[in-house]
């Protein structure tokens, strides 16, 4: 991927959580977890060439992955 690229994606993925870093990454971080316990990209990204954030940021940028609720855990 190109720099201007991932720069591309990095914003429509910001766009998406409403500028919100903390919650962005959050999810990245949440579907990292996904993807490396063996869950399918849902996205046209080869797990074995990208990196698992590359591939999960992207998700998030094409409105494959959104967030939806927290539950609190008791």
């Amino acid at each position: 991927m190109e720099t201007s690229r991932t720069e591309e994606i990095a914003a429509k993925a910001l766009a998406r959580v409403n500028d919100d870093r903390y919650l962005l990454a959050n999810l990245i971080f949440e579907r990292v977890k996904e993807l490396g316990a063996g869950a399918k990209p849902l996205v046209k990204m080869d797990i074995k060439k990208y990196k698992l954030p590359d591939i999960a940021m992207r998700e998030i940028a094409e409105g494959k992955i959104e967030f939806a609720s927290v539950e609190e855990k008791e």
